[in-house]
């Protein structure tokens, strides 16, 4: 009777691990409907300004911690004011997921 459990709920931890793996976030998907694209360029190596930064191909975790410090404001040097609002729409796992996209480019 323990053994039927226990291998239930092994079958419904790997039916959870599963779905999960199954739902993970675009990068390239959220980088768009986040609007980064309008000053960091499509292809996140064409900003509209030379003063913003090329994103494509940095460091996924260094990324992510800056868009994690401006959002939390730990960061507010430079442009940081003008990502704040931008940054207020993005969750942690959306911001890792954009961050892991944007080194691969």
């Amino acid at each position: 009777m323990k053994m039927k459990g226990l291998v239930l709920v092994a079958g419904a931890v790997m039916a959870v691990g599963m779905m999960s793996s199954a739902v993970a976030l675009d990068g390239a998907a959220l980088y768009k409907e986040k609007n980064c694209f309008t000053c960091h360029g499509m292809d996140a190596k064409t900003p509209i300004q030379p003063t913003y930064p090329k994103l494509a191909g940095q460091n996924a975790e260094y990324l992510h911690q800056q868009m994690m410090d401006i959002k939390s404001g730990a960061r507010s040097n430079g442009l940081t004011a003008a990502m704040k609002p931008f940054m207020a729409t993005v969750s942690d796992d959306e911001s890792t997921a954009i961050a892991q996209w944007l080194s691969t480019q």
